[in-house]
């Protein structure tokens, strides 16, 4: 995991001194510290410019940014917190419980931003993770404080005069203004705008255009008008929003229709989303693009580069200015059902090109796309009329939740769309409730929550015989078998995969899916010994991935090639194999594949000789394990290489150095327990315990030698992760 997630900054940060000293101060005595003030008054850029700063002082273990502002669902507030902390966790622990988990031992700075809609979810869980890791300091920006037991607010105020007049001037020059000469108009603009740091940059935009007096005269009017219809309102919020609606006077029709259209976004958009979504009536498509780049010039929109390419992001408070105009044309449920339709199409597409060389793209698009995708769903969920739309969403996203490690809260999204009737009627979109029943199925085996597997893969393998749906029968019956692959059952798990694998050949279906499906049935074969017929199987399966340009499933069957290569003594093709099978599970964020290759790489060092750094990748797979749930699944057969390495291990170090190099392993952070294991530490005169003295001892078992704490077939109880397809 990075040290750090906090964005860099895009402009020079201005003034603010006394503040950035005194909320030091407070960070050092204080555990729960929440910056609060009126929106616009910079809240979150001051909380990360202190963020920052401490970082490098006292947070051995990194500081972490949740932000929190495009939720809306209170459930999702533990997830998003797993996901800043760049946790992933295929158990049926809840996020809570992972949480703590994880945070029990560190010294950490986790930054909370934009949290006061959900400021009832979000104190319990920061009061409960204060309360059970003791390193644990939190820093919170928002518009209320927390009302946690032990919290220090720092209000935030306006900027005092010489710093507004900085910030309005610096960000005028950057706008490409000339420097403004008018001291005395630059000095009462700021006052004017009360300092707030929103609406001088909002000002500065416009000094391109208009002279600073020009400014004033138009904001006079804008007072007044607003001071006509808004005396409730607090001072600093009629400042703000006089500061806006002033510029929204400013914009063309067109800029403000785009405006009111793009505060249906809940998170990150790119160009093809707004011109699809936005563009229609009034605004048409082809203007998008020129009108966002106006909205951009006046920093009412701020562009952002991503893994996935450009994208865009319109603050908070400027999209709720526009929230307000577009209720007022009357035109919020129309646009949310495009921003919906827009992102069921982009799942859509993502799903069919995960089988294609664009696999990293697009799960990186996904991962910038989850905040409007979520926003979809509750859109689909807010009615019944609606719920099959989010049971093809849900399903449709299989993809994300198991291939890059989202199995929670895809559990969380298929259970709500699924609902809890166990037989509801036919309908006329059963087939979406049969996918979405079949990727339950998968992720609830992915959990080790048998009994909700079997439970979704019945009702879907029932509904799709009635219904006359081979294929979906055809993925019920695949993913039983995935199930029995665990439960160490392994003829019944080649009998069930065997006969999907017969269908998907009849219905011309081909896929990552189908694929992993070919890979699981030749573990199956290796585990019973056929490790020709395995390695067969996988070739193909290779093969078939190289032409496509597929990676996530191509990772598994160079696991089990590497399995047959340590079986042959081969032990450089083996670790070659394993090392391409780790790199892509560590890009994908893949834990399950990810420690199947660290743990067979342990028993190929081992083999080779140097049994102390094969107890040091045995360390390091544990804690891994325990973020995937029962280590190797509970499965004999997965734990036969795992045992055979520990015992080599410790027979040549003996048991008091083969558990000192191995608590050297469980130290390790998952990305230093990668480049451990992706590292070429063959030297003999780094094998200590006289490892290297010895004759590597090849691994030539047809069959995994199978311990004495074997599981009874039929109750799995890990995650198999997309080892298990």
């Amino acid at each position: 995991m990075r040290r750090s997630n906090l964005p860099a900054e895009l402009n020079r940060f201005v003034g603010r001194a006394a503040e950035q000293v005194e909320l030091a101060l407070m960070l050092d005595e204080f555990r729960l510290v929440t910056v609060v003030g009126v929106g616009g008054v910079g809240k979150t850029r001051l909380a990360l410019r202190a963020a920052a700063a401490a970082m490098q002082k006292r947070y051995v273990d990194g500081v972490r940014l949740a932000e929190l502002s495009s939720l809306r669902d209170p459930d999702l507030v533990a997830h998003a917190l797993v996901d800043a902390l760049g946790l992933t966790d295929h158990t049926l622990r809840g996020p809570r419980e992972v949480l703590v988990e994880h945070l029990a031992e560190l010294r950490l700075l986790l930054v909370v931003d934009g949290f006061e809609h959900l400021v009832e979810e979000c104190a319990a869980l920061l009061r409960e993770l204060l309360q059970g890791c003791p390193g644990l300091t939190v820093l919170a920006a928002g518009r209320r404080a927390l009302r946690v037991d032990g919290e220090a607010v720092l209000t935030l105020a306006p900027m005092a005069d010489e710093d507004a007049m900085a910030l309005l001037t610096g960000r005028a020059v950057e706008a490409g203004a000339a420097a403004p000469g008018d001291p005395a108009g630059l000095r009462e603009l700021c006052r004017r705008l009360d300092g707030i740091p929103l609406a001088l940059e909002l000002a500065a935009a416009r000094l391109p255009l208009l002279t600073v007096d020009q400014l004033l005269r138009r904001l006079d009017d804008r007072f007044r008008l607003l001071d006509h219809g808004r005396r409730g309102a607090l001072p600093r919020h009629r400042t703000l929003r006089t500061a806006i609606g002033w510029s929204h006077e400013l914009c063309t029709p067109e800029e403000r229709l785009l405006w009111a259209r793009l505060s249906v976004f809940a998170g990150p958009f790119d160009l093809e989303a707004v011109e699809y979504v936005c563009g229609g009536p009034g605004l048409p498509a082809d203007r998008v693009l020129d009108v966002l780049g106006e909205l951009l010039a006046q920093s009412l929109v701020a562009r952002e580069d991503s893994a996935a390419g450009p994208r865009y992001r319109m603050l908070d408070t400027v999209g709720a200015y526009g929230a307000e105009w577009l209720a007022a044309l009357g035109d919020t449920e129309r646009m949310r059902r495009r921003h919906r339709d827009w992102y069921m199409g982009l799942a859509t597409w993502c799903e069919l090109e995960w089988f294609s060389p664009r696999q990293a793209e697009v799960a990186a698009c996904t991962d910038l796309a989850l905040p409007n995708l979520r926003a979809a769903l509750e859109l689909c969920l807010e009615s019944a009329e609606d719920a099959s739309l989010a049971q093809h969403l849900a399903g449709t996203l299989w993809f994300y939740w198991v291939g890059c490690g989202r199995l929670s809260e895809g559990r969380h999204w298929l259970d709500r769309a699924l609902g809890a009737a166990a037989f509801p009627p036919v309908t006329a979109h059963e087939d979406t409730r049969l996918k979405a029943l079949w990727v339950l199925g998968y992720v609830a085996i992915l959990q080790g929550d048998d009994t909700a597997a079997v439970a979704a893969l019945h009702e879907c393998g029932e509904r799709a015989r009635a219904a006359g749906n081979a294929l979906a029968q055809a993925y019920a019956t695949h993913r039983m078998g995935c199930l029995a692959l665990l439960s160490d059952d392994m003829p019944r798990a080649e009998q069930l995969i065997e006969r999907a694998l017969g269908t998907y050949r009849e219905l011309g279906e081909l896929n990552s899916n189908v694929l992993m499906g070919q890979v699981e049935l030749a573990m199956a074969r290796a585990f019973q010994g056929d490790l020709e017929g395995a390695v067969v199987l996988c070739a193909e399966v290779r093969e078939i991935c190289e032409e496509r340009g597929e990676r996530w499933t191509r990772a598994y069957a160079l696991y089990v090639l590497g399995y047959a290569a340590l079986n042959a003594g081969d032990h450089a093709a083996a670790r070659e194999l394993l090392a391409e099978c780790l790199t892509i599970n560590h890009t994908f964020h893949d834990l399950v594949g990810l420690v199947l290759a660290i743990e067979l790489l342990a028993l190929v060092t081992v083999s080779e000789g140097d049994a102390a750094e094969a107890a040091v990748l045995q360390g390091a797979a544990m804690p891994v394990w325990d973020a995937v749930g029962l280590p190797l699944f509970g499965s004999a057969h997965f734990n036969g290489a795992r045992a055979l390495c520990a015992g080599q291990a410790s027979e040549l170090l003996g048991a008091e150095g083969y558990g000192a190099w191995y608590r050297e392993g469980e130290a390790l952070s998952l990305d230093a327990a990668v480049d451990r294991a992706l590292s070429e530490r063959r030297d003999p005169a780094m094998i200590a315990g006289g490892a290297g003295a010895r004759a590597p001892r090849p691994f030539r078992s047809g069959r995994a030698p199978v311990p004495d704490t074997r599981k009874p077939a039929g109750s799995p109880s890990g995650k198999g992760g997309e080892a298990a397809g």
